[in-house]
């Protein structure tokens, strides 16, 4: 590693049963690792995540109550029109990256799957973080699977490394994190309209379900300017490179 690597600070703010959060998560991690494996870029990555609720706990709760399919969840949210498109959209991206993704399923509450995510991350960062993410994405979006029910919940903790499925349902039956996950929703539903979003080193935000070229062009930048560069590597502080965020924040 050289002496002159510099640390990058990833804020990505997402819901796990966003399809665009998705899709905006493979698209920056390819990013990041063609960064680093290809380019070389005197770049090291730190990546939390914080959580949104796509729905808010007035409309669905996060409990045991009657489950709502996506198909009629998000016709009935964004309209038949743009869920049409959004699907052909998402699909398309599915096709040219081989991964399934699948739209039958229900729709859930998230609180739970962002408690453990949370835990993952205090437990041990990134490292446990972003393999539990990926693993609850790949469970929503490609198995049809409820990431809300208890048992794919604990087991995807103990299939990614963050907790045995027992340490899982007893964090998951208590209230551990609750208030905190609660005040970190309502928080950032205060200042952000949709996800994903990804704030760069506390000072540029990037909106809405980039490609990986969006985000290696802005590394590159960042890595060629250095740390205390002036100017910025943007036009101004805060820039919205493309703006296709999935923005449920009405609902």
């Amino acid at each position: 590693m050289s002496a002159f690597n510099r640390t990058i600070k990833l804020t990505v703010i997402s819901d796990v049963i966003c399809p665009n959060c998705n899709i905006g998560q493979h698209e920056l991690i390819g990013a990041i690792s063609y960064c680093k494996d290809t380019l070389r870029l005197p770049l090291e990555f730190e990546i939390e995540f914080l959580p949104f609720r796509l729905v808010p706990t007035r409309i669905l709760p996060d409990d045991n109550t009657p489950k709502v399919s996506k198909d009629d969840f998000f016709t009935n949210t964004v309209g038949p029109e743009p869920w049409a498109a959004m699907q052909s959209s998402i699909s398309k991206w599915s096709q040219e990256k081989s991964i399934p993704i699948t739209f039958k399923g229900l729709v859930s509450q998230s609180t739970r799957a962002h408690r453990l995510s949370r835990k993952a991350y205090l437990l041990g960062g990134q490292n446990k973080q972003l393999p539990f993410l990926c693993a609850v994405f790949r469970a929503y979006l490609e198995e049809d699977k409820d990431v809300a029910d208890l048992d794919v919940l604990s087991e995807i903790a103990e299939q990614s490394g963050v907790m045995s499925k027992g340490e899982a349902l007893e964090f998951l039956n208590s209230n551990e994190l609750l208030d905190e996950v609660n005040t970190m929703c309502e928080k950032v539903r205060s200042k952000v309209t949709g996800v994903p979003m990804t704030i760069i080193d506390g000072k540029w935000c990037v909106q809405g379900g980039q490609s990986s070229e969006v985000f290696v062009q802005i590394f590159k930048k960042l890595a060629y300017t250095g740390v205390h560069a002036a100017p910025s590597p943007f036009a101004a502080p805060v820039v919205e490179v493309g703006a296709s965020p999935m923005n449920l924040a009405a609902a």
